[in-house]
């Protein structure tokens, strides 16, 4: 059985699909239909819903896309919904604000902006366009343009006051800390989904069932529902494995547990490494970023995933776990093939380790078809350590020049133990040719991917060398 909350209502769930979203739970099961499915895929927004999770004896709210979420993630949490804002035939700030400013027509995709300025208004303290910018990335409209969307967030955010939920947090937190962490699971008779609560219990339970699929945030697995209507059998949800979720700062690295969410990675890799930073605000929305995680991301084993790159590029090791044992590898020899990792049966990624370089000239670059909420047609991470105007280190990797995110060991051969020159910066372009055989698909061309991966190591040198004097602008840096 899980239980949640359903804005105050406790929910205890037994014998339902694990396969069943949240957005059709919503729909079919209480009847609460201003949740709308706009793309089923996480694009949209329409379908966003606002979930608040323990955070100490305070409470930290998130949007998600309620297509992408199975309903066993919601166990220990409350979950809330736009019929939920209204209280006493009075209008929340937020839906209020939409009203005032002509911020909706047709009205579809409202429910979901109304819930992402909710969730904004309840993370921050006044009005910025850049803040609301990225929490609204994540919801599309086709009928107002997005300037009156954009005069309700401001408005919103303006004229915050106490409502509902600030009234009855204390409570909230109370009914849920009451919520049993452990033994929660979710079957319909046939298909079955688990709800681990520590690290140790997830490797017993995988070993036990080593046919299960480890679901963390489910913004790709569930995929295979929404989009190619298969069933999955057995499910093991991995977002309550608190001791994965944790971020840790030593001197020499980062530690960032594989259940930890994208958004709770950024705070640590961007001020580590500004560029990963910025890198993680263009992946997806931050619905996405609030379900996806850095682990996901990286067993997903997409040759066009965003964080891999980077993360060979930084030298990070991730480590292995199965049952009782684990292993420390290097993130460049987790992957073999399109798709095939050095995963065993039962085995999983439970911590990934990025180490602190103090002679960092990292940066990252992402080539897509829209600057915001896309998939890279090409993703390069470059990391040339110079020493005495000599390179004594280079790293550079990329995703989608090969079926998997993949170093460029001739292009960091020809430019290690030689002069940072362009001269020899175009060398290793050349010899970049001879590390990838890219594809065409209808992302980019081979020819495009080449040229590009090679733009795109100098303009790496471009970056790097002025900013010795005066810096030369390469990037866009606009977002809104």
């Amino acid at each position: 059985m899980i239980q949640f909350l359903l804005n105050q209502e406790l929910r205890n769930e037994q014998n339902l699909d694990p396969n069943l979203t949240v957005l059709n739970y919503l729909r079919e099961q209480v009847s609460k239909t201003g949740t709308k499915e706009g793309c089923a895929s996480g694009d949209c927004g329409a379908c966003t819903v606002v979930v608040a999770e323990l955070d100490g004896d305070a409470l930290r709210y998130r949007t998600l896309n309620a297509c992408l979420t199975f309903v066993s993630a919601l166990h220990g949490k409350q979950l809330i919904t736009v019929e939920d804002l209204k209280q006493d035939d009075k209008l929340h700030s937020t839906q209020q604000a939409m009203a005032d400013c002509h911020g909706s027509q047709c009205g579809f995709c409202t429910p979901g902006f109304v819930m992402s300025m909710f969730a904004m208004q309840k993370n921050t303290d006044g009005y910025d366009k850049e803040t609301a910018s990225e929490a609204l990335a994540g919801n599309l409209c086709r009928c107002t343009g997005y300037r009156p969307i954009y005069e309700a967030a401001e408005q919103a955010c303006n004229t915050k006051e106490v409502d509902f939920f600030d009234a009855t947090e204390v409570s909230t937190v109370d009914r849920l800390k009451q919520i049993p962490a452990g033994g929660a699971s979710l079957s319909d008779g046939e298909k079955v989904s688990f709800v681990p609560t520590t690290t140790a219990e997830l490797a017993q339970m995988y070993l036990e069932h080593p046919d299960a699929k480890l679901l963390a945030g489910g913004t790709d697995l569930a995929l295979e529902v929404t989009q190619f209507h298969r069933s999955i059998g057995k499910l093991i949800y991995v977002g309550n494995v608190k001791d994965m979720q944790e971020v840790t700062n030593t001197e020499d690295e980062i530690i960032l547990g594989a259940a930890a969410s994208l958004s709770d990675c950024y705070t640590a890799l961007s001020a580590e490494y500004p560029d990963f930073g910025e890198l993680l605000h263009r992946f997806a929305s931050l619905q996405i970023r609030n379900q996806g995680t850095l682990g996901g991301n990286i067993g997903n084993a997409s040759p066009i995933g965003d964080t891999p790159p980077l993360l060979i590029a930084l030298n990070a090791d991730i480590q292995l776990r199965q049952g009782d044992k684990t292993r420390r590898l290097p993130i460049e020899e987790y992957f073999l093939d399109y798709k095939k990792t050095v995963q065993q049966s039962s085995e999983f990624i439970e911590k990934v380790f990025v180490p602190k370089t103090k002679l960092n000239q990292f940066k990252a670059y992402k080539l897509s078809k829209r600057l915001d909420d896309d998939i890279s047609a090409v993703c390069a991470a470059i990391n040339i350590t110079v020493e005495n105007k000599v390179v004594t280190d280079a790293r550079i990797a990329f995703g989608g020049m090969a079926g998997i995110p993949k170093r460029a060991d001739n292009a960091e051969k020809a430019l290690i133990g030689q002069a940072y020159t362009e001269e020899n910066i175009e060398i290793a372009c050349n010899a970049l040719t001879t590390d990838f055989t890219p594809l065409t698909d209808f992302r980019a061309s081979k020819e495009y991917r080449t040229l590009s991966a090679q733009n795109l190591l100098r303009k790496y040198f471009v970056e790097t060398e002025s900013a010795q004097s005066t810096y030369t602008q390469t990037r866009v840096t606009a977002h809104v």
